[in-house]
């Protein structure tokens, strides 16, 4: 693993632990999907190859952080909000894909044509 691509991973952490953070915090699952869809949308332009690492990567600490927030804190999640927890999945795919077809274009738009 190249040095670059660990800062990359580190980020995609970070913006996963936020996401699981913001989860618990403020409790509402649409501020969290769109965070979760910035999040993978801009790991994906960054690094559009095996997007779904992003998905994977960022996704993964919302339900966790639920859990986290239950064996830490007591804090008692309704039914709803476990199964609402495990939608980041669904943003992050549109996202990391999204963000991997974008840089993919742009690359596509301005190559340089060699003679």
């Amino acid at each position: 693993m190249q040095n670059s691509d660990a800062l990359v991973y580190s980020l995609a952490v970070l913006l996963g632990i936020c996401a699981g953070i913001l989860e618990v915090t403020v409790g509402d699952i649409l501020a969290t999907a769109l965070f979760v869809l910035v999040s993978t949308l801009i790991l994906g332009f960054m690094r559009p190859r095996k997007a779904w690492r992003w998905l994977v990567l960022v996704g993964v600490f919302v339900p966790m952080s639920r859990l986290m927030a239950y064996v830490a804190f007591g804090q008692r999640p309704y039914h709803a909000q476990i199964w609402a927890s495990g939608l980041g999945f669904v943003t992050g795919i549109a996202g990391a894909y999204g963000g991997a077809t974008l840089r993919l274009g742009v690359d596509e738009l301005f190559r340089h044509k060699s003679q």
